[in-house]
């Protein structure tokens, strides 16, 4: 294929790579070359990020994958630069501890923590973490939860009566570095996502889907939050295989699928289809229909990956220049974050910094600014009911240890 003249050349986008907390390789649905967990591959995948210049790296969840905040917490301090976007699952919190935790999380890493809010999710999976919720419910609870969070974030006593979560007077004593609290990112396809998007997020996300069908997400999104007076940032969720040529680059995709047999693609498709509700994973599916014959579903865009992998399914494949120009394409349309990855995670990373950025005008140098100190104790001293302020910090109550 040959690769794609823009005449148009947008800001870099906020780039970030992905932690494969459940396992790492070189081939999708295979133990061959197969990397298990290992908490110090971790931080060197993101050890690697902060040297190369990413913007951060997405910390997922999932019943089969290491916690994602205590993930990151333990490699946080390992880091300078690099943000960490956590995964949040309402259904398996308090609003009030995830609150805590997510301030705390911030200032341990001095405001490099965002949150990308899990409403969705396989109902077999959420029942074994004890959340019984239908689709649209889900949605319904992760708004009034993310109503309490904001409001203890923001420093607000809050006082809230809903159908699924209540606080009456909740408080936060150590706020954030991040004001009024951490960036929240969400995704999902349906109009219930879409809605709770519109209404509470600060940024959209959406899997790597062709350019009409992203548009058309992008579109219903931004025009909810216009009627609500608000605006949002957008993002792209996708896989990257690239190479020096477009010979190597579909070679490579051709070899990450290799040792799939028709078995294990037909049973991973068959759990995709019966035990999730989530409309975009049945966006992922319907992309293929679970046939190799039909994985370029757009150019260079290559669902492969969903063969047999949840979630993200698809991949741009190609040469720097062409798999850049496809990225400028899904920019024109708003999208202006890349959450990527790649297999294996480590070695794609380097490639993919080596390769793409440099057509993309990401400069390790260039990245954004943090912010430059936390507060002090002083200044992270909220004004906290029935406690004077002008009392030592080390008198304050201590929490039940029951």
């Amino acid at each position: 294929m040959t690769a794609i003249q823009s005449t148009i050349t947008p800001p870099p986008p906020d780039f970030l790579w992905f932690l494969p907390t459940a396992g790492d390789g070189a081939y999708l649905g295979s133990e061959v070359g197969h990397r298990p967990v290992d908490p110090k591959y971790l931080a060197e995948i993101a050890r690697a990020a902060d040297r190369l210049g990413y913007f951060g790296v997405l910390v997922p969840t999932g019943q089969s994958m290491e916690d994602p905040w205590i993930t990151a917490a333990g490699i946080i301090p390992q880091t300078e630069r690099l943000r960490f976007l956590l995964a949040l699952r309402p259904g398996v919190f308090t609003p009030a501890l995830a609150a805590r935790q997510a301030a705390s999380l911030d200032r341990l890493s001095n405001g490099r923590v965002l949150f990308n809010v899990v409403a969705g999710g396989a109902p077999k999976e959420l029942a074994g973490d004890g959340f019984f919720l239908d689709h649209d419910a889900r949605y319904d609870h992760a708004r009034e939860f993310l109503h309490i969070w904001r409001g203890l974030l923001a420093g607000e006593t809050v006082r809230y009566d809903g159908r699924y979560v209540r606080s009456d007077g909740g408080k936060l004593l150590f706020p954030p570095v991040q004001r009024p609290h951490p960036p929240l990112y969400f995704g999902g396809s349906s109009p219930a996502a879409h809605q709770l998007a519109a209404e509470l997020h600060d940024a959209y996300l959406t899997w790597g889907e062709p350019p009409e069908q992203v548009k058309a997400k992008i579109e219903d999104v931004r025009a909810r939050a216009a009627a609500l007076g608000r605006t949002l940032r957008y993002g792209l969720r996708v896989h990257l295989i690239v190479r020096e040529t477009e010979a190597e680059a579909w070679a490579a995709a051709d070899r990450l699928i290799s040792h799939l047999s028709d078995e294990t693609i037909a049973a991973a498709q068959k759990r995709f289809r019966e035990e999730s509700d989530a409309v975009g994973q049945h966006r992922m599916a319907d992309l293929h229909g679970g046939r190799r014959d039909r994985l370029e579903i757009s150019p260079n865009l290559w669902a492969g990956v969903g063969l047999v992998r949840g979630g993200a399914g698809t991949a741009l494949v190609g040469d720097p220049k062409t798999v850049a120009a496809r990225i400028r394409e899904y920019q024109a349309l708003g999208i202006d974050t890349i959450v990527a990855s790649g297999y294996p995670h480590l070695e794609e990373a380097h490639r993919v910094a080596e390769l793409l950025f440099p057509e993309l005008g990401i400069l390790p140098e260039g990245r954004r600014d943090l912010p430059s100190t936390a507060p002090t104790r002083t200044e992270a001293r909220v004004n906290w009911e029935g406690f004077p302020a002008d009392v030592p910090l080390d008198a304050a109550p201590l929490a039940s240890a029951s």
